[in-house]
């Protein structure tokens, strides 16, 4: 029998197994699909996920990864370009697809002692007679571990099948993505349009592989057409960039942003929640694998400890500190974050805001740090106080 079962293969799932298997523990992960495979995704890493790559010993350097230099912003006519801050993060962005990243990631759990069954779809928790998760039933069978991971997506399936469903008071947003082949593939900015509707924005992403992964991301506004939106927007971008259909390189794909720790709680007795599953991705902006890799990281160290302890109170009492590892990680910016995606659901809001922005280049480096949860307390100590001030909610 496994010490931990990973349900799910996605970048959190992943890096946890890997993390586990490093530690000396038999980890085992259960995916429902086989790899390579495709997600729908910015393929836009910030330096908070580069620094967790770096951790996993991920080669960055190999060939098909891309990096960038920060993040251009443009409203209207105004256009502002913001190098990623220096605190203490790696300097550096990066775009690798997710149909190669989550792949790589995958590889390098098993590299690391993880065992990786393809094809297998979890259907249902197995339960002990007081309630504990202590395994997961599959179409192929059953498997049993003192520890789950739950790191199965926005959906989170097993989370349901537990009653953790999402909470109506976090948003849940909406992205759609399509990518073509462009002459600005290597672009060295992420670029963010900020004017396209309140609570959203456009981005265009340079692979470096002569495609550009281009969509939109609706952070508050669950029902609207992200299609007709990506539409409008690239029939009005200069036809020498190559956004038409002609140059499509793939079919539009849609897929929900579970934000603000929009399923809770984050630990049930043997369980444990990771990634899009647990709702951890920033409400200010959308990015949600570095918050992944980073949940992934610390439910890792949990689970080792526990494991290490002597007696079952002892590992049951470790296990109970990861939702509040999480919540002193990143509540905070995601509370403001949730502020932020309220704020700017107001058009006249919206408007206000990417006008000051966009003209004062100090202000929005300071929001970068600020939404972008890039700040350090050494690097930057109004933006680290700001954030300490919100509560970890």
């Amino acid at each position: 029998m496994p010490d931990v079962i990973v349900v799910g293969a996605g970048p959190a799932g992943s890096a946890a197994a890997c993390h586990l298997a490093r530690s000396g523990l038999d980890v085992r992960v259960l995916e429902k699909s086989a790899f390579p495979r495709e997600k729908v995704c910015g393929d836009g890493l910030t330096p908070r996920a580069v620094r967790e790559l770096h951790d996993l010993g991920v080669d960055i350097d190999a060939p098909g990864w891309f990096r960038n230099r920060g993040l251009r912003l443009i409203a209207g006519d105004r256009l502002l370009e913001l190098p990623w801050p220096d605190t203490g993060y790696p300097p550096f962005g990066l775009t690798r697809t997710r149909h190669d990243f989550d792949d790589i990631l995958a590889r390098h759990a098993v590299a690391a002692g993880a065992t990786l069954s393809q094809n297998t779809k979890v259907t249902a928790p197995i339960r002990d007679r007081t309630g504990r998760v202590t395994g997961v039933r599959t179409d192929a069978g059953e498997h049993r571990a003192p520890i789950v991971i739950a790191a199965d997506g926005a959906s989170s399936r097993l989370s349901v099948a537990l009653g953790l469903h999402p909470r109506r008071d976090r948003p849940i947003g909406t992205a759609a993505r399509r990518y073509y082949r462009s002459p600005r593939h290597d672009d060295p900015y992420l670029e963010a349009w900020l004017d396209l509707v309140p609570a959203g924005y456009g981005w265009v992403f340079g692979m470096g592989d002569g495609t550009c992964n281009v969509g939109v991301a609706l952070l508050r506004t669950a029902h609207a057409d992200c299609r007709r939106l990506l539409d409008d927007w690239l029939a009005r971008t200069p036809p020498d960039w190559g956004f038409t259909e002609e140059n499509a390189t793939s079919p539009l794909h849609g897929a929900a942003l579970p934000m603000g720790y929009s399923r809770r709680p984050h630990y049930l007795p043997g369980l444990l929640l990771t990634g899009d599953s647990g709702g951890m991705i920033n409400p200010s902006n959308g990015e949600g694998i570095a918050y992944a890799l980073e949940a992934a990281r610390i439910a890792a160290e949990t689970i080792t400890t526990a494991l290490a302890a002597p007696t079952p109170g002892q590992r049951e009492r470790i296990l109970y500190t990861y939702p509040s590892a999480i919540r002193q990680a990143n509540g905070r910016p995601f509370t403001l974050g949730r502020a932020f995606a309220r704020a700017i659901e107001n058009p006249a809001v919206m408007r206000a805001a990417t006008r000051a922005g966009i003209t004062s280049p100090a202000l929005m480096r300071f929001a970068l740090k600020l939404l972008g949860n890039l700040t350090d307390p050494s690097a930057d100590r109004l933006a680290a106080a700001l954030t300490r001030l919100a509560p970890a909610s």
